[in-house]
């Protein structure tokens, strides 16, 4: 099997096809990782944030919309897709516990240098294996319904860290509107409180504060957890 990474847009399918907007994706990813690289304060705060917005619903809208398909599909579907659903779940863990340190905390360049790592891991992963066994066995057509599901899905999916919700359907599914309304509203009042100063900055990121918070308290309800993996159980979850 090829790598999609090493074929044309026209052999994926073109440009509508899921294969074609995943890489195009991990271009972004790859360009954002290398900005990171050597930052610091607001500077890092910024890329990281992209970094966000881009992987968590990217990464929604495979587990919501490709995995499933693929485990269907392939006699070891559920073995490929566990293993970069861990690396998801990994994601999650490390950008939960980032958001808790310190920007002085010598702690944050180790957790910062193993997201980058395992991000770079999940992309090779996903173009070397995954995604040339999913080219094998989809027509065009196919490739390209899927590309206008997954795009869909990826516009209106959290775009925040949720390590406590299952990886899988249903309840990553069941997940998607309200986290995805409490992540946007905290990217906006974040955005805000980035260009004010004062009593408004404040309360903006007050604001951000009570709706971490609120996300933090959704994700745990039992349904959001059903369907999962345990290998990709939180471990800060009850049991």
């Amino acid at each position: 099997m090829t790598s999609i990474a090493e074929q044309t847009d026209a052999e994926l399918g073109g440009r509508l096809s899921v294969l074609v907007r995943q890489r195009r994706d991990h271009v972004k990813l790859d360009r954002l990782l290398q900005q990171l690289e050597g930052t610091h304060g607001q500077e890092q705060e910024r890329v990281l944030l992209q970094v966000y917005r881009l992987v968590f619903p990217h990464a929604f809208a495979e587990e919501s919309v490709l995995w499933p398909v693929m485990r269907r599909a392939l006699p070891d579907g559920h073995a490929l897709t566990l293993e970069v659903e861990q690396e998801h779940q990994e994601v999650n863990e490390l950008v939960t516990r980032l958001e808790r340190l310190d920007a002085d905390d010598p702690e944050r360049g180790p957790v910062l240098e193993r997201l980058a790592e395992v991000l770079r891991e999940d992309v090779r992963d996903e173009e070397d294996e995954l995604f040339p066994r999913l080219q094998a066995v989809t027509t065009t057509a196919e490739l390209r319904r899927l590309g206008v599901y997954w795009d869909v899905l990826r516009r209106i999916a959290p775009t925040r860290a949720h390590p406590v919700v299952a990886r899988r359907p249903p309840g990553n599914v069941i997940s998607a509107l309200p986290l995805s309304v409490l992540d946007r509203l905290r990217d906006a009042a974040e955005a805000v409180a980035r260009r004010s100063s004062g009593d408004v900055a404040d309360r903006l990121w007050a604001a951000s504060r009570v709706l971490t918070a609120a996300a933090h308290r959704v994700e745990r309800f039992p349904l959001l957890r059903t369907g999962e993996d345990p290998s990709t159980r939180s471990e800060g979850s009850a049991a």
